[in-house]
């Protein structure tokens, strides 16, 4: 069950971003520059001449952080998230979204200063998603930004990795697992992406073993992190640090592991992949869940899986079904 004293179940801080996807082919990623399967960091010139060359794209509130709160709140679990956008259209769209979610949201807009941030998808016909982002606004998240009442009461508070790229976010994910920790809450980190670890790796482990409960990874971040090409090496690096693990190794499904039990949990299986554009986020979203709301660990891993598989088969990374019928599935 939820923890009752609990006010929320989980409280992300992440980059408040509005995701504008649309499809491409291999030739026009070359052109453009951009490593496919990869998240390039953008500045506005370039985000602007990338958008230019984009095909007709469909607009949705993103960020991998508010897609996991959007996610367990279609599950029914109580979220609530901490993030910055201007007070512009996309900042409006962003917060409209998120709020009709079912996700608390009630971080102050910007009046002035650098735009919403938005990330530009390039999603190729085998379903993989390249990135680009402007972080906009996002650059503006801070310790200021962080409520003390909040995080003291969230079960987890759950950090994107993303956020290591700037120092005053930085400040703002220490300052929240203080509070946490002080409070017998529990973190959870996303990696969020391997050019992130490979930017961060020394102090992503050092907050690791210093803060991190719950490690959230996929195979290639989790093996750029303790620097091996072998999964199950980099899983018992892992394990030695953090109370509990959950990584995803695509089509292999995932494994989810406590210092004392481990369990592979089989992919979903997805009659067509459409798009992989937030698996990872919805994957979390499930795990989440279970954890706060006293699934198995078994169940949790497999809840995930479910609710990432529900994602691929459309365009987005906001599922258009409710998710909560997904549960009894996965607890059987």
């Amino acid at each position: 069950m939820a923890d009752q004293r609990a006010r929320f179940d989980v409280v992300g801080l992440g980059n408040a971003i509005v995701d504008v996807i649309g499809e491409a082919d291999e030739a026009l990623l070359a052109e453009l520059d951009l490593d496919k399967g990869m998240m390039t960091l953008l500045d506005e010139p370039r985000m602007h001449a990338l958008y230019a060359r984009m095909g007709p794209a469909v607009e949705a509130s993103g960020g991998s952080c508010a897609n996991t709160m959007a996610g367990l709140a279609s599950l029914g679990g109580r979220a609530a998230y901490v993030g910055k956008v201007a007070s512009d259209q996309l900042g409006e769209i962003f917060g409209h979204d998120i709020r009709s979610a079912g996700v608390a949201f009630s971080s102050r807009p910007l009046t002035d200063g650098p735009p919403t941030a938005r990330c530009l998808v390039f999603v190729t016909p085998d379903a993989q998603r390249t990135m680009g982002t402007y972080l906009g606004a996002c650059v503006e998240l801070g310790p200021k930004d962080v409520d003390h009442a909040l995080i003291r009461d969230a079960a987890i508070t759950y950090l994107e990795g993303y956020l290591w790229d700037r120092p005053d976010a930085k400040a703002a994910c220490l300052r929240a697992a203080e509070i946490a920790h002080a409070n017998g809450r529990e973190i959870a980190l996303t990696l969020s992406d391997p050019f992130c670890v490979d930017r961060w790796r020394d102090e992503f482990v050092s907050l690791i073993e210093a803060h991190v409960d719950i490690l959230i990874a996929n195979e290639a971040e989790i093996t750029s992190l303790f620097q091996t090409d072998d999964f199950e090496t980099a899983l018992g690096e892992a394990r030695r640090r953090c109370r509990l693990v959950a990584a995803t190794r695509g089509p292999h499904g995932s494994t989810v592991a406590s210092a004392d039990e481990a369990h592979v949990v089989p992919a979903a299986p997805v009659p067509h992949v459409l798009d992989t554009t937030g698996a990872g986020d919805l994957f979390a979203a499930g795990l989440l869940y279970g954890l706060t709301h006293g699934l198995p660990l078994p169940a949790c891993g497999r809840l995930g899986s479910a609710t990432a598989g529900a994602i691929l088969g459309q365009f987005g990374a906001r599922s258009e079904h409710a998710l909560a019928p997904l549960i009894e599935t996965a607890a059987a």
